[in-house]
């Protein structure tokens, strides 16, 4: 079965070039195009709609808002789909649940893979959302009263090693932050890994700034 793909952004050149890329691929059908949030959240409360690519800045309502309603009223999936410009709402729109962030300018063949990758409920992420949520959380404290992460499960050490993976350490660098060797610093990750069942640190990332998994 066809992934369902609605289209939403404001500059119906970009719109209707999404929209002939993704008909030229066998995975997608793009069952609608909207020039704003509003419309884009209206069809996808009254169509069934897996995928939808949403720009940021879009009027009535813009895609972070967009990406919240739909979160919380459908069963849509939304992959906020931007510019450079934009990355002031990069740590909004994965708080509300955006599947992904992802630049307008990448392949049509990456563009196509981050669609079924997030329609798997897995996140994508580019360097430059990486780079955002690191900037973000700089100057914070090791584990920040502000995640939202049930932290029971977690020892403390692991929730400070779950804090720094947030803010885009390597694992020498939060080996170097916390004076562990490397080696007992990748114990940590796997660890964490297994009791929240995600794949990689970007998701342990993703997970502690907005307390979801998937």
């Amino acid at each position: 079965m066809k992934i369902r793909v609605l289209v939403a952004d404001d500059n119906s050149f970009i719109r209707e070039g999404m929209r002939i890329i993704l008909h030229s691929f066998e995975d997608f059908e793009v069952v609608a195009t909207a020039d704003d949030g509003l419309e884009a959240v209206d069809y996808c409360l009254t169509h069934e709609v897996d995928v939808a690519l949403l720009d940021v800045r879009m009027p009535k309502m813009n895609g972070v808002e967009a990406t919240r309603r739909l979160v919380e009223e459908t069963k849509t999936r939304p992959l906020i789909l931007t510019t450079f410009d934009d990355d002031e709402y990069i740590l909004d729109a994965i708080r509300y649940g955006a599947g992904g962030y992802l630049l307008k300018n990448n392949d049509p063949e990456r563009i196509r893979d981050a669609i079924k990758s997030v329609h798997s409920g897995h996140y994508v992420l580019q360097d430059v959302a990486l780079d955002k949520l690191k900037s973000t959380m700089d100057g914070a404290s090791a584990v920040p009263a502000s995640s939202p992460i049930d932290r029971s499960p977690f020892t403390e050490r692991e929730l400070e090693v779950m804090a720094l993976v947030a803010k885009g350490y390597s694992n020498k660098e939060i080996s170097g932050e916390l004076f562990i060797s490397e080696g007992t610093t990748a114990n940590y990750i796997t660890s964490i890994l297994s009791k929240t069942a995600l794949e990689h640190r970007t998701q342990i990332a993703i997970y502690y700034l907005t307390g979801k998994v998937r």
